[in-house]
């Protein structure tokens, strides 16, 4: 079904864009859209580990005054925390992909991170988008390439760059595999066009495909120090689960990390990203800037990651569903029922600013999600 031009009936909640986006994708391409890596096992921990946790509501709050701003290196003014993901390849969600996820960004004054893999130029993005534009990089196999995407981005007006570091290997999903999925010829990474394919290495007998290929182009310290000197923008670090490594980057210099398991398409098997979150904020302290970005679907799961110590968090397979759906329309409105329902939880829990939402707001509901590894558990006040 091609997308629709109007708003679609009997969506009540953000999350019911996902609900309608089968009827707007082929099923190949929803199951790779939907798909993490592997057998999908940390795509669905993400998911599940948000049920642990409640958010407990207060009486007699004045919150007359509440707001939902903030600022972050490289926008120093956000009207609420929900950002647009760095997601690749709208068009295949979208005749016109990363375009009308940018019209809706500016729409609805929410930051948008853009993809080095969009189907779209990062230029002309960058003309629909608002002010709160960011540019997500992947390293590239030689610096020179990298440097040139630094530079279009720098001169296209984007505020920060968003490094991804997670991404090395990707394991396709069983899920997508078996329903057949494959690009199509009309979905291409225009902004790398004509760059040799990453991890194209001739192997000597007895390499590894692994370690002697896709990992040979892999980035080091090294890179990420090269990179840091390279350019006067705030560079945050995407991809981020271990506490250690976020001391290390916030030593480096970075502006900020995104805790993220790339949304299950790393490796299967990884800690959910909300698992790990308030890991690393108390490994960097109370002050330094932490996104995150894994799951969420509704408000109330953004609620929870800000509690538990995200400053804001990316949305990145709700905008496609609603891409699908209803293209700009439909993004802009998928954010805005996100902020209602924020709004809504801020309120009953008598928070009215960011700053208010802290984790004694939740309580553990005694529910194990089903994922690798245990939960940490909050204090209950």
């Amino acid at each position: 079904m091609p997308p629709l031009d109007h708003l679609p009936d009997g969506v009540f909640c953000a999350a019911d864009y996902e609900r309608l986006s089968g009827s707007f994708m082929a099923g190949p391409t929803h199951a790779y859209v939907a798909g993490g890596s592997g057998h999908d096992v940390t795509a669905l921990a993400n998911r599940d580990v948000f049920a642990a946790w409640a958010i407990c509501p207060r009486v007699l709050a004045d919150v007359s005054s509440g707001h939902t701003r903030l600022a972050l290196p490289g926008a120093p003014s956000l009207a609420h925390p929900l950002l647009l993901a760095p997601v690749a390849y709208q068009r295949l969600a979208h005749p016109l992909g990363e375009l009308a996820s940018a019209q809706a960004a500016e729409a609805t004054h929410s930051g948008m991170v853009v993809s080095t893999l969009a189907s779209q130029t990062l230029e002309d993005i960058a003309r629909h988008a608002g002010a709160a534009r960011w540019f997500q990089l992947y390293l590239q196999p030689t610096r020179d390439a990298t440097l040139a995407l630094l530079r279009r981005a720098e001169a296209a007006g984007y505020g920060a760059i968003v490094l991804t570091l997670d991404a090395s290997i990707q394991v396709p999903s069983l899920h997508a595999l078996r329903a057949g999925f494959r690009m199509p010829a009309h979905v291409v990474a225009v902004n790398v066009a004509g760059q040799p394919a990453p991890g194209a290495v001739a192997l000597q007998p007895g390499h590894s495909r692994i370690f002697q290929g896709a990992m040979s182009e892999s980035p080091g310290w090294a890179d990420l120090d090269w990179l840091l000197s390279q350019t006067s923008l705030p560079v945050w670090v995407k991809g981020v689960l271990h506490p250690d490594d976020a001391r290390a980057l916030q030593t480096r210099g970075v502006a900020g990390v995104v805790v993220s398991n790339h949304g299950g398409r790393g490796l299967d098997g990884a800690p959910a990203s909300l698992r790990m979150l308030p890991l690393v904020r108390e490994a960097v302290g109370a002050s330094f800037p932490l996104l995150f970005d894994g799951g969420v679907r509704s408000g109330a799961d953004a609620f929870k990651a800000l509690a538990l110590g995200a400053n804001a968090v990316l949305i990145g397979r709700l905008q496609v569903y609603a891409l699908s759906v209803a293209g700009a329309l439909g993004v802009a409105h998928m954010l805005q029922l996100l902020r209602d329902e924020l709004e809504i939880c801020m309120a009953q829990a008598g928070c009215a600013t960011l700053a208010h939402v802290q984790p004694t707001t939740l309580y553990s509901t005694g529910i194990v999600p089903h994922q690798p590894g245990a939960l940490p558990h909050a204090d209950h006040h």
